[in-house]
């Protein structure tokens, strides 16, 4: 409830930071912001989806909001966001600044996953390794962890980290390392759940996971990305609900989630599973050896009521179930050779018949393996001898047992049926170019998941982003992530006035881009001969193949000042692109999806935004054709309810690029003349940011 002295606390709060922070402007949109994230937070289960443009200085809102709220309620406040680069800036400059401004006390912790902390035990493993190459349990790789023999640099950086860990001056974040750590170091070094032995780990009382996990069990401000947030929410707690249990529990959270426009997709994504069978296969000749080892390590006849023969048999009788999975999909299904990425898809999530019962079959002995395995592992971790052996006997039966559980749960999601009326699982099958059959499984809408997991059990949640409604209508999002009813909504209007700063321009192309080869040349001779080449520009692209054929057509000398994403790292890209504007030569940025949303290019570095092309969702993807599938029988529009308004936020996103201050100027053109020319074009520019329209008759 958003009582007097909370509305006190939150006005004081604003007061000093207006006072403290240099330069400071009011904004209504900002004023506006907090009260709604105030009313939000302070409800119990409110939910507030708020769409604020750049320059609102949204995180400032939702935290001097959100911090009141949640000392109010004696909650925990927990932000959310979709990029690094987020975090980084609310946990090293927003927070600490708002804390010293309006003098709030907080306890606050960077939340990461497992992934992103050093395995103690398994940086002794490694080093243990560097010398030795067999165990006397003849485990190979698998027991040592090198796959190669390690180089001269790898054992200088290993020997490093164990003394900067030992000596206190690093604390075990495997983002913050002493040395540089090489791409094949950092996973052997880090740890899976799978692969963690908890309590009975010999390196437990100084696990730097466990030392962050306190950390987040007493701070007051959590900061983490959405999908760990996601994995906490989806994983069940023992209790008969979900999460709360690597982060603090849902009912005890108050939930920011920025750059909320990334939820419904990431939230699909943790729904997901797939089956490399090959890959498969493989890993199952090594439990076999596992197994062997296990049974000789523990010296037991009979592990999960199975003795090693009986075990060896229940191993067989899957491996024998893929193969015949294998065997019945290539029998059905005859890829075209033409095809860059053949693909079977389920007309509605329904697959053959055959492959359903071999996928009950697998579903079945999977669980059965799951039982036997979890018992094998048990009986190793429980072993009073400690020692190497012990610990990676532990470790490759865990994340034996992680990938057992990920194919059983695709094999569920394959052989169990659809439920009457709802929206359908997509199930398909992809060939890699090393034509091995790849097994996928998913859901096709956020919707439910999240209402099961997020809306049903937090304390309160607010979603933000620049983009989330199609010209102040949420009712796209709305039905991506299952909003409640109740749910405020609110659109926020720019704090620029971007008709002064910039125009929209669609120039007279002569192609559209339904003709691929047309459109490329049309793209590359307006690029020649009307971009400004001595200026910061940025250029947009939906897919690489385009990107690359336009570079092809251009001049020389235009392509010598082009810069494209992928060809370096990005922050040197940027850092390359910067000092080519500021010496006056000029640049222009090349770049896909990623860069429409998440560069920050002020002032000179981007005075002109290209699009090349409306940003429609590839057609063939099997999830949303499968959604596509499922709405036309009940009689909707899949391409004016779900494509339109992704394509037209994504079209938002990409005009953000250019207005980041009141001191910006530039363009955007768009180069698809389809949003003059098709009739779900107008309501497309109706959406966009009020630019001044500068729109080429045809």
């Amino acid at each position: 409830m958003l009582t007097d002295s909370l509305k006190d606390a939150i006005r004081a709060a604003y007061a000093r930071l207006k006072d403290g922070l240099p330069g400071f402007r009011p904004r209504a949109a900002q004023t506006q912001m907090i009260a709604a994230v105030a009313r939000a937070l302070a409800a119990e289960g409110g939910v507030a989806a708020i769409e604020a443009p750049t320059g609102t200085g949204k995180s400032m809102a939702y935290l001097v909001a959100g911090l009141a709220a949640a000392q109010a309620r004696q909650k925990k406040l927990l932000v959310a966001t979709a990029t690094v680069a987020l975090q980084e800036q609310l946990v090293e400059r927003d927070i600490p600044q708002l804390l010293a401004l309006t003098g709030q006390t907080a306890r606050v912790t960077l939340a990461k996953g497992m992934g992103r902390y050093l395995c103690v035990r398994n940086l002794r493993l490694a080093i243990a390794g560097l010398d030795q190459h067999q165990s006397a349990l003849d485990l190979g790789e698998e027991f040592t962890g090198w796959t190669q023999p390690p180089k001269e640099a790898e054992r200088t950086a290993l020997e490093a980290l164990a003394a900067a860990f030992e000596s206190g001056r690093w604390q075990g974040d495997l983002d913050q390392t002493p040395v540089p750590l090489g791409g094949s170091l950092r996973p052997m070094l880090a740890t899976t759940a799978g692969g963690c032995s908890g309590r009975r780990c010999a390196y437990f009382a100084v696990c730097p996971l466990i030392a962050a996990r306190r950390a987040i069990g007493e701070a007051d401000l959590i900061v983490a990305n959405q999908d760990l947030v996601l994995a906490d929410l989806t994983l069940a707690n023992g209790e008969g609900g979900f999460g709360g249990v690597l982060l603090p529990a849902p009912e005890d959270t108050l939930y920011v989630f920025d750059e909320a426009h990334h939820l419904p997709g990431k939230a699909v994504e943790r729904g997901a599973s797939e089956v490399h069978l090959g890959a498969a296969l493989r890993q199952l000749g090594r439990l076999v050896r596992q197994a062997h080892a296990a049974y000789a390590f523990t010296d037991k006849p009979r592990l999960g009521r199975l003795d090693l023969e009986a075990a060896e048999a229940r191993l067989l009788e899957f491996t024998e179930a893929l193969e015949g999975l294998e065997r019945e999909i290539r029998l059905l299904w005859v890829p075209d050779p033409t095809e860059r990425e053949p693909i079977y898809r389920g007309s509605l999530g329904q697959l053959p018949d055959a492959w359903v019962a071999q996928a009950r079959l697998l579903h079945r002995l999977g669980g059965e393996l799951l039982r036997w395995l979890t018992a094998v592992r048990r009986a190793v971790v429980e072993m009073s001898e400690s020692g190497p052996t012990r610990d990676t006997l532990a470790r490759e039966l865990g994340l034996a047992l992680e990938r057992l559980d990920r194919q059983c749960r695709t094999w569920r999601a394959w052989s169990t049926p659809d439920a009457e009326g709802a929206v359908p699982l997509a199930r398909w099958v992809t060939l890699g170019a090393d034509q091995q059959l790849v097994c996928h499984a998913s859901a096709v809408s956020a919707a439910t998941l999240l209402r099961a997991v997020l809306w049903e059990q937090a304390a309160a949640v607010v979603l933000t982003s620049a983009t989330l409604s199609i010209g102040g209508q949420f009712r796209a999002f709305a039905d991506a992530v299952g909003l409640p009813d109740e749910a405020a909504t609110l659109s926020l209007p720019s704090p620029f006035d971007l008709t002064a700063q910039a125009t929209l321009e669609v120039p007279a192309l002569g192609a559209l881009p339904d003709d691929r080869e047309a459109h490329a040349r049309a793209v590359s001779g307006w690029l020649a001969e009307r971009l400004d080449w001595r200026a910061g520009n940025l250029v947009l692209f939906t897919a690489r193949s385009k990107l690359e054929r336009v570079l092809q057509l251009l001049p020389l000398d235009k392509l010598r000042k082009v810069r494209v994403q992928g060809t370096l790292p990005k922050a040197q890209l940027l850092a390359e692109h910067a000092a080519a504007v500021e010496a006056g030569t000029g640049s222009t940025l090349f770049g896909l999806a990623s860069f429409g949303e998440g560069l920050d290019l002020p002032g000179r570095l981007c005075e002109t935004v290209v699009i090349t092309q409306l940003p429609f969702a590839v057609p063939t993807d099997p999830v949303g054709a499968t959604y596509a599938e499922w709405l036309e029988t009940r009689g909707r529009n899949p391409f004016l309810e779900v494509s339109v308004p992704e394509a037209t936020r994504l079209l938002v996103q990409y005009c953000g690029r250019l207005i980041r201050s009141e001191a910006d100027r530039g363009r955007i053109v768009l180069l698809d003349r389809r949003v003059l020319t098709r009739r779900y074009g107008a309501g497309m520019l109706r959406a966009l940011p009020p630019f001044r329209r500068v729109l080429e008759p045809g």
